[in-house]
């Protein structure tokens, strides 16, 4: 069974806790307290919990997002699902909890600050949370101002400052080759060394395989695997601009 499936388990909220494990719990169709806005504690045991919070934050807090440019429409869910290879048998789970997040009052902000406090120690996690979004806010062709500036307050509310910012952004937004040192969070200045050093610290941050080790869901790995392309796309250019082996 692909992560799809699982995510509405009957045990899954009840082993994650917090603002994720209640809407689980309303998904699944019990009853959850929707009181609880606040989450203390590393992440849950097991791999198997942390990818389904992993892929529940992706679609709640997708849903969050499509509020950002000011239209909701099922094209959205359309697209998340292509985007992620929602298997056919697991859309309707899928959109089912897409809907909840999308009419659930609570704002994103207490699902951001649960996911901080599990993955405190996992940044490169967070950042492929990051990831995730910037992928569904791009799946409709656009990228719209308000869903930029939601995806900074998540961002912030994640521990990334402006710098980290302006480098995830650029693996979306900016190709490559037209400007390899956005997409490593470099000035054109640094040196050489500088230059490989970012290269090499991203790319084992990064890595598909060390973040499957630390609870990515095997559904997103194609994700992984493309912005680690650009990394290395990026350093490549800069190696080659500067005659570097």
């Amino acid at each position: 069974m692909s992560i799809w499936g699982k995510i509405l388990g009957g045990t899954a909220g009840l082993a994650i806790g917090g603002p994720i494990g209640a809407i689980l719990g309303v998904a699944a169709g019990h009853v959850a307290d929707r009181t609880i806005e606040t989450f203390s504690g590393r992440a849950p045991n097991g791999r198997m919990a942390r990818q389904i919070a992993f892929t529940t934050a992706v679609i709640v807090l997708g849903a969050k997002m499509a509020k950002a440019d000011g239209v909701v429409t099922r094209d959205e869910v359309a697209a998340f699902k292509e985007v992620f290879h929602v298997p056919p048998g697991d859309a309707k789970n899928v959109g089912r909890l897409f809907d909840i997040a999308k009419k659930d009052a609570a704002g994103y902000e207490p699902y951001a600050r649960q996911l901080k406090d599990m993955f405190m120690d996992q940044p490169a996690m967070l950042e492929a949370l990051l990831d995730a979004l910037f992928h569904i806010a791009k799946a409709d062709g656009t990228y719209h101002p308000g869903e930029r500036m939601w995806l900074k307050k998540v961002s912030d509310l994640f521990g990334f400052d402006s710098d980290d910012f302006r480098r995830i952004e650029a693996k979306h937004t900016v190709r490559p080759q037209d400007d390899p040192y956005a997409v490593l969070g470099i000035e054109p200045t640094a040196t050489d060394e500088e230059a490989r050093s970012a290269w090499r610290a991203q790319v084992r941050e990064h890595h598909p395989d060390k973040l499957i080790a630390e609870g990515l869901p095997q559904e997103f790995v194609d994700t992984a695997t493309r912005h680690l392309a650009n990394i290395n796309a990026a350093w490549d250019a800069i190696a080659k601009e500067r005659g570097l082996t």
